[in-house]
């Protein structure tokens, strides 16, 4: 049996002339698009490099930010900082889910016994939403040891974690809430008449389609999670921003500044135009 041409699809039927015109004609115009867009770009480009390399304050500013000498010095020591940082990110991540998971089901459980643990739950997003994630870090970092307290964690990092969650999951609760919310009640109460109970259905019907819709917001928010990772800098660990301030600060030169930026971009530019597909996605399902 010979195999179906181009032309054929799964089920054997042959597509028209004027259709494959069609695709012809709009995958032309794609590759068009793509090239006038890439030519564009590299004009672009070189004219601003251009304008920026022949402006007065050029040399100045090549010798401070862009200076490959210490690029090469600095790389090493801001790069093992940012290990760190990527370890810090690694275990806030899934606390921040699991918080964010526990705070959104709370708030939106509607028994009268349970008000007390729901207003908690408000209560708790309104705070850690409203205070800034940097004074969140510096009480928790500074706050906590200085209590003395038996079994609090004295390791500058973990209290950096701490504080990252405790501000993050209030972000990443409310967008749960907002998926769960967006589910139609319909879904419930047919859970309800099959003979589930609210939690069941809640954890088989309600929670899998709450966070399919729900994906694109969250990475999002651990796009920014990547970078103010940098924030624990603030109470002592030699993440890389720390790094990059010890080496700038005693050589007069902030070109590890750079360092630091560029490794941050290289961690969150992959994450956001993962974000950006799904996105697409979604829309294109819904529509």
């Amino acid at each position: 049996m010979s195999e179906p041409s181009a032309s054929e699809n799964a089920v054997g039927w042959v597509k028209s002339e004027r259709q494959l015109e069609r695709e012809r004609i709009r995958r032309s115009r794609a590759r068009r698009s793509t090239s006038i867009a890439g030519a564009s770009t590299i004009v672009f480009l070189v004219l601003a490099a251009v304008v920026v390399t022949h402006s007065p304050g050029w040399p100045r500013v090549r010798e401070s930010f862009f200076n490959p000498e210490w690029f090469v010095k600095a790389l090493p020591e801001v790069l093992a900082g940012f290990l760190l940082n990527i370890k810090i990110f690694l275990i806030a991540e899934p606390l921040i889910l699991l918080v964010g998971v526990l705070v959104a089901l709370a708030s939106t459980v509607t028994a009268p016994a349970f008000f007390p643990i729901r207003a908690l739950a408000t209560l708790y997003t309104d705070i850690f939403r409203g205070v800034p994630t940097i004074l969140v870090i510096y009480l928790v970092g500074f706050g906590l040891p200085a209590l003395r307290l038996q079994g609090i964690p004295t390791d500058l990092a973990t209290l950096g974690i701490i504080g990252l969650t405790l501000s993050y999951g209030a972000y990443v609760a409310e967008v749960f809430r907002a998926g769960i919310e967006s589910v139609h009640p319909s879904q419930v109460a047919a859970a309800r008449s099959l003979g589930l109970s609210h939690a069941k259905a809640m954890r088989f019907v309600v929670l899998p389609q709450a966070t399919r819709r729900v994906v694109p917001p969250l990475l999002n928010d651990f796009i920014s999670l990547q970078k103010d990772t940098a924030l624990v800098a603030t109470i002592g660990p030699l993440e890389a921003l720390r790094q990059a301030q010890i080496i700038a600060a005693s050589k007069f030169n902030y070109t590890p500044y750079l360092v630091a930026s560029l490794l941050f971009i290289l961690l969150t530019i992959p994450m956001a135009r993962f974000t950006d597909h799904l996105a697409a996605r979604t829309r294109r399902r819904r529509g």
